[in-house]
């Protein structure tokens, strides 16, 4: 059943014809070291298929968004991805449609465009320092490596809202610069938002944090254990070794028999959903288990009613409302791009399509000059702080979720 799991296709579908042309486009070069989402366990991605120049934009908003009367100049911004050859074609596509598509909606007295640039953090930081002297607003880069150049740079003299996290030396979180935000999806932020979630439902005792040797399995597992420790938790991490693509049998069966004997208050599972489906048969159902998005496989396009996971009833989770919420609001408010029969949309890259949506509409909250406010997105409650010379400030507040007959469904009580 989880070889299929890791086969999915990409969803996103481009609306191009909706943007000014690009500004600078540069050959793609050696791709970055650091995963982009620093979660996406799945294979590289297909590059999605181009829209016809004939698909029709959506329908204008009627949402709840900030409206504001158009100021005198309109605000330029520049939207900096990796170009679609690259290695990170499918996930900038992915982050691409969502943008326009939010764009689309609510695009008054707003100038956009879009600057393509070669994978490395070099050719991203070239693209950013000459679209920072031509644009208001910038949005980007996509990759941790890109981001964490930008970040030490020493250059952010416009507001930038970066789509993934910096990948900074140390434990402790280092400052960003002032008018900088970093608005991608983290893992990291997701274990430690479990962590807080854990502190208040857990019964006493030792909590263990299962992961592989994989890396963003090892980050997540370790924001876990610090953020508890904090909390005052009793954390231990344990590794797992994965001959086979397959959690080690001797590693499971040692698990279980310290399960048995500690009888620790829960598990933290830093594993993909096919690898908590086998943590979970060898230690059993009654222990408590909570993990990341990354044992979500799923998204709300859930035409095969067979296709669930009910080994993981009563298994606890965070991820996005776009993952989660078809009723929603905000999420209700957008389309999902669409498949191919037989397609199975790739949860990683409709991740990335809501990401897009949201990392426009705080672009267009910073355009209104609001200062600081707060947001229901489809990727979370979101709030933002972004003062000239003072503090700035993001934080996104994910769903939390049980498995229900073979899904992950949102609790009624959130923390």
């Amino acid at each position: 059943m989880f070889t299929g799991l890791k086969k999915m296709t990409t969803l996103a579908a481009l609306l191009g014809p909706l943007v000014l042309p690009c500004l600078a486009t540069t050959p793609a070069v050696a791709a970055d070291s650091v995963p982009l989402l620093a979660q996406a366990a799945t294979p590289a991605l297909s590059a999605p298929p181009s829209a016809s120049p004939t698909d029709e934009a959506p329908a204008p908003d009627t949402g709840a968004d900030m409206q504001a009367p158009p100021a005198a100049a309109p605000i330029r911004m520049a939207l900096l991805l990796p170009n679609r050859s690259g290695a990170f074609g499918a996930a900038a596509d992915a982050v691409r449609t969502g943008f326009l598509t939010a764009y689309s909606r609510q695009k008054d007295n707003i100038q956009l465009a879009i600057v393509e640039t070669g994978d490395s953090a070099q050719d991203m930081q070239r693209a950013y320092d000459d679209a920072s002297a031509k644009y208001d607003i910038l949005i980007g880069p996509l990759s941790r490596s890109a981001v964490t150049s930008v970040a030490q740079s020493g250059r952010v003299t416009k507001p930038t809202i970066a789509l993934a996290q910096p990948d900074l030396a140390g434990e402790a979180e280092t400052p960003l610069p002032p008018l900088m935000l970093a608005a991608g999806l983290s893992i990291d932020e997701e274990a430690r938002q479990v962590a807080n979630w854990v502190e208040k439902e857990k019964a006493p005792g030792k909590i263990f944090a299962i992961s592989t040797n994989v890396a963003w399995q090892k980050r997540a597992a370790r924001a876990f254990q610090l953020r508890a420790r904090q909390l005052g938790l009793q954390v231990e991490t344990l590794e797992l070794s994965t001959p086979s693509n397959a959690l080690s049998a001797p590693g499971l069966a040692q698990l279980a028999k310290r399960v048995e004997q500690e009888k620790p208050a829960l598990i933290f599972a830093a594993l993909d959903a096919g690898q908590t489906v086998q943590l979970r048969s060898a230690v059993g159902n009654d222990l408590p288990l909570y993990g990341t998005s990354q044992i979500n496989p799923f998204t709300l396009n859930r035409g095969n009613p067979n296709d669930k996971l009910p080994e993981l009833d009563g298994v606890r989770l965070i991820d996005i409302p776009w993952q989660l919420q078809a009723d929603n609001v905000a999420v209700a408010r957008y389309p999902r791009p669409a498949t191919t029969d037989g397609e199975r949309p790739n949860p990683d890259l409709a991740r990335l399509y809501a990401l897009g949506i949201d990392a426009y509409r705080v672009a267009y909250g910073i355009a209104q000059q609001h200062p600081s406010f707060d947001m229901d997105g489809v990727t979370g409650r979101l709030s933002v702080n972004m003062v000239n010379g003072g503090t700035t400030y993001f934080q996104r507040q994910e769903t939390q979720a049980i498995y229900q007959d073979g899904w992950p469904m949102p609790i009624a009580d959130q923390y």
